[in-house]
């Protein structure tokens, strides 16, 4: 049984691939953790074979790198579209995956990791396939600016109350648009909605670009 333990920030990120990795017979999800402090806490507690943990938690990777030799975990690292994956390599991180990994990526990533192997995700790879993604460009024209936002703010996280005060309205109001954004998508829940939205990196990157800008959406 592999032990696995997730680390990132953004609470759906986690969800849905522990809902991934959780279908694999051998696998076991021995913790969830939304920090780095957690994070460091869980690999002293648990002894897991595998860390996955995002460069969105801002960790010393030269420290993890020690911390997890000594433990005898090995690390996989989740990444963002504009990284390179070259210089975590380097420092003795064994599997790097993008944040828009497929499934089927991150179960052969995990497994390549626990055999001591290093497994990259196709960088080339990854960008034919945005540029071929026909889906993901319908649904991103499809969406309206607001509903972009809405789900940018979705993909990190972020509760409908949440998301109601910094787009100043209310939480009916994102309601409505979530069920409008739902129809268009295809997706009955929020999850499905995240995970489709990370798979679809034309999409991801579209709802990204507007994060920073709370005002202009909102008005």
């Amino acid at each position: 049984m592999l032990k696995i333990i997730l680390a990132d920030s953004q609470a759906i990120f986690r969800a849905g691939a522990a809902k991934v990795l959780a279908v694999e017979d051998d696998f076991r999800i021995v913790a969830q953790c939304e920090n780095a402090e957690r994070m460091s806490a869980a690999l002293d507690s648990f002894h897991a074979n595998i860390l996955i943990f995002s460069s969105a938690l801002r960790v010393d990777i030269r420290k993890l790198v020690e911390h997890a030799k000594n433990m005898k975990t090995r690390l996989v690292l989740v990444i963002e579209s504009n990284d390179s994956s070259a210089q975590y390599i380097q420092l003795g991180i064994a599997g790097v995956v993008f944040r828009n990994v497929s499934g089927a990526a991150l179960v052969e990533c995990v497994r390549k990791v626990a055999k001591g192997e290093t497994w990259v995700q196709d960088t080339g790879a990854a960008a034919e396939a945005t540029e071929n993604d026909i889906v993901g460009a319908r649904v991103r024209d499809r969406l309206t600016p607001k509903e972009l936002k809405i789900v940018a703010l979705i993909v990190q996280g972020f509760k409908n109350k949440e998301i109601a005060t910094q787009l100043g309205t209310t939480e009916q109001v994102i309601k409505n648009y979530l069920r409008n954004v739902y129809d268009k998508i295809g997706v009955s829940d929020r999850l499905e909605l995240a995970l489709f939205t990370i798979h679809h990196r034309i999409l991801a990157e579209a709802a990204a670009a507007l994060t920073g800008n709370v005002n202009q959406i909102a008005n």
